[in-house]
């Protein structure tokens, strides 16, 4: 089931390197197997010392940003996990042709690692873009950093496309960024033949009685028992259940048509999702087998962490014990040289 995720965040200087290897899996992001999720990583419209590496503008962001400067801003979106990963690459250059054009130098990677309980992919795409304005001046790192001149724009650096806005403005800047990206979404699932569509609007205005699901972490999901997380699988497919309900309820407010007609287009519509919620009970018992395997073998390797310590711990008290003997020797020898 597609879901619905925009998030617009900004970086401090300082952090924009450092936040690019994160994103793109580098330096030490490299060869790890807790970031062995990397689908797809890309960059566009970097200046010329930056064409063949984007770290490049990111780490002169670092050092030539004014000190209390952005080094970077970033889109955060969730992909629908329907779609195949040309799909979702698909929908995140389109979606970075009309939000960002040709006027920022960006770099994005599509993440697809697996949910901690269902264990179902998880795609989303991390865009990092520079708030600096390509305008065509070609600029060293220092000097694309400096502030820019108005009068003479060759003698300054490239002008920051943000302007201040008051709180009201930021809401509805983000507002209708979060509603045409849900737009954009759908488009594609659309295009794709999926029948999901996603919703930016909140739980409350969708007129969904449940509170938001708080987003769960590696640890979080390791410390859960396995009723707990049996619990949750249950409950979510108790709430798919209950929205198709009020699906089917809503669509037979209107009976003045032809009834047959009605119940035919309400199966069409809901035929695809059932599936899932099928598919999602029917997996909580292997759920359960699996996770409870996943248990018993951590803390078996827990239990054998703790037996090397203290198999370490013994060797390093009987190497003490025989240094001590040694030197009680050796004062031993001197003691009768002396006699």
């Amino acid at each position: 089931m597609a879901s619905y995720h925009l998030t617009v965040k900004t970086g401090a200087k300082g952090s924009g390197a450092s936040h690019a290897a994160y994103i793109s899996r580098e330096d030490k992001y490299a060869n790890k197997d807790k970031y062995e999720d990397l689908e797809h990583k890309q960059h566009g419209n970097m200046p010329l010392w930056a064409k063949d590496d984007p770290l490049l503008l990111w780490k002169a962001a670092d050092n030539f940003e004014r000190s209390n400067g952005t080094a970077y801003r970033e889109f955060e979106v969730a992909l629908p996990r329907e779609m195949t990963p040309d799909q979702r690459l698909e929908l995140v250059n389109e979606f970075i042709k009309k939000e960002i054009g040709e006027r920022h130098a960006y770099q994005f990677a599509i993440h697809c690692p697996k949910a901690g309980i269902e264990g179902k992919e998880q795609p989303h795409a991390h865009i990092m873009f520079c708030e600096r304005i390509n305008d065509g001046i070609d600029r060293d790192p220092e000097h694309f950093f400096k502030r820019a001149n108005s009068k003479n724009p060759e003698l300054g650096g490239a002008k920051k496309a943000s302007a201040p806005q008051s709180h009201t403005q930021r809401k509805e800047a983000l507002i209708a960024l979060r509603e045409r990206w849900a737009e954009l979404q759908n488009n594609h699932l659309e295009k794709h033949g999926h029948a999901d569509r996603v919703d930016h609007r909140s739980l409350k205005e969708q007129g969904i009685n449940r509170e938001p699901e708080k987003h769960m972490g590696p640890k979080r999901v390791y410390d859960l028992t396995i009723a707990q997380a049996s619990a949750i699988l249950e409950r979510r497919a108790a709430e798919r259940e209950l929205e198709q309900a009020n699906t089917i309820r809503d669509s037979l407010i209107d009976l003045s048509g032809d009834f047959r007609t009605a119940l035919a287009e309400r199966d069409k519509k809901l035929s695809p999702a059932l599936p899932e919620n099928d598919e999602l009970r029917a997996g909580v018992e292997a759920f359960k087998n699996s996770f409870a395997g996943k248990q018993e073998f951590m803390r078996g390797f827990e239990e054998y962490k703790q037996e090397q310590q203290r198999q370490r711990e013994t060797e390093r008290q009987e190497q003490l014990r025989k240094e001590h003997a040694r030197a009680r020797t050796k004062d031993n020898d001197r003691g009768f040289e002396h006699d």
